[in-house]
């Protein structure tokens, strides 16, 4: 029995990572399959089911970009015009780059924004309020030139939706999209997500324990501003039915030609375990000669993995409710989902042997506006460790996500400037260095972000 076998491998997983509370659903020639384990909180169990709410996090880009093409179809934004079209008030780092990035250097993800503006809890948390404090986002590219993932560019977007609509963001995302998909469980803030049933997150500490996250989610209560790239929650049920939406003719809700234009792919992606490259959205998979289409999500002690295949009428989801180990947990679902019910294996390539010299080129620490990133040897093997800035985690009054500790990285053939990490919590992940024109490592990409190097080795 497909339901056995699944409900049986979930079980196992779960149990081996422990993870509290997991939920997986799978896609399957027109049938929906569900397996649950473990309980929304350990303080107050209750069992996890298809019906309870996780943290989306970045799964809610997949939400703004089809809610914004819907805006296109009906004539009411110009994927290629520019932001300042329909918000006129922006204003970067560089004027040059305000006047030309486009509303899809957004949804692609090639706006040369960096990560995201950190939210201190603080002045005007709204999208307008994110809007006017973008001056202070570095800018790693100028628009157009390389894809690096953007929380802030999918803000926004967001605000955008706000400015064509006349709506708040989070209404105008019901009236077009949540409302007429019947996504009665996908909702925006607390207040919603506390009348239904939903799932605590936990951080496994240093000492193995594991505590409630707090904030619940990824962003402090009343950031509206990180709403449209990361601010929903949803269910297991209500995921699968959006998977069905996006299979299918767009349901009246725009023409299936803008919604399939979302799996064709705008720009690349190099050595990255998100993708091969970005439709509108979307990270693109080839799955051993398939077309997979997909979007992961990662929040403060839960994480979210879809994985949508087109071609086959197959999608599958998984929730998890622990960090780090939610990562590992939900990519080991969709493998063994690809496995039995496709017959897709996906091979993990092998790393090369230690090389010294090209060590030395990349150790250093790397960073982000909010993280840093340190590649190290001990003359053995390359390590890497990512983690929030100190300065932040002290800032802040909220207790973060813990830091990723140093894993083995390696080499992998080809010429010589792409990874994968071997170890660890982020075990699989792919990404490469990326050098000027004299040869030196000036960044490194991890999870389709760009990092910029910030010191040298000493």
């Amino acid at each position: 029995m497909l339901q056995d076998k699944l409900s049986e491998f979930v079980r196992t997983q779960a149990t081996e990572l422990g993870v509290p509370g997991v939920a997986v659903g799978v896609l399957l020639d027109g049938r929906e399959i569900y397996a649950s384990h473990g309980v929304t909180s350990l303080a107050s169990p209750a069992p996890v089911d298809e019906k309870t709410l996780f943290h989306l996090a970045s799964v809610s880009k997949t939400f703004t970009a089809t809610a914004l093409m819907r805006l296109v179809a009906e004539g009411k934004v110009d994927l290629d015009a520019p932001v300042r079209r329909y918000v006129p008030e922006l204003k970067l780092a560089d004027e040059r780059a305000a006047a030309q990035i486009t509303v899809l250097n957004l949804l692609n993800h090639t706006a040369g924004l960096d990560w995201n503006l950190i939210d201190d809890g603080e002045g005007d948390r709204s999208l307008a309020g994110l809007v006017a404090k973008l001056p202070g986002l570095p800018l790693i590219a100028p628009p157009g030139a390389r894809a690096s993932y953007s929380q802030a560019g999918y803000n926004l977007a967001g605000r955008i939706v706000e400015k064509v609509t006349g709506l708040p963001f989070e209404q105008a995302m019901a009236s077009l999209v949540l409302e007429p998909v019947g996504l009665s469980d996908t909702v925006y803030g607390l207040a919603e997500v506390m009348v239904r049933k939903f799932a605590v997150g936990y951080n496994r500490g240093d000492d193995g324990e594991l505590r409630a996250a707090r904030p619940w989610g990824a962003f402090k209560e009343g950031a509206r501003g990180d709403n449209p790239g990361g601010g929903l929650a949803s269910s297991v049920s209500d995921l699968l039915r959006w998977a069905r939406f996006q299979l299918g003719d767009g349901e009246g809700v725009l023409p299936a030609a803008e919604l399939h234009r979302m799996r064709e792919q705008t720009v690349g992606l190099r050595a990255s375990t998100l993708g091969d490259g970005f439709g509108i959205c979307w990270f693109l998979h080839d799955l051993d000669g398939l077309h997979g289409i997909g979007h992961g999500g990662s929040g403060n002690g839960q994480f979210a993995e879809l994985l949508i295949v087109p071609e086959r009428n197959f999608a599958v989801v998984s929730l998890a409710n622990v960090g780090p180990d939610g990562y590992p947990f939900n990519q080991s679902v969709v493998q063994w989902a690809l496995e039995h019910y496709l017959g897709v294996v996906e091979k993990t390539p092998e790393p090369l042997p230690y090389d010294a010299g090209k060590a030395q080129q990349v150790v250093g620490r790397y960073e982000i506006d909010a993280m840093y990133l340190d590649i190290a040897t001990d003359g053995t093997q390359l390590t890497l460790a990512v983690g929030i800035k100190p300065e932040i985690r002290e800032a802040s009054d909220d207790e973060m996500p813990p830091d990723y500790p140093a894993a083995a990285i390696g080499f992998l053939p080809g010429d010589g400037d792409e990874y994968i990490v071997t170890e660890g919590g982020l075990k699989g992940q792919r990404g490469y260095f990326s050098r000027d024109a004299n040869g030196a490592v000036t960044g490194v990409d991890l999870a389709g972000r760009l990092f910029s190097r910030a010191t040298e080795a000493s």
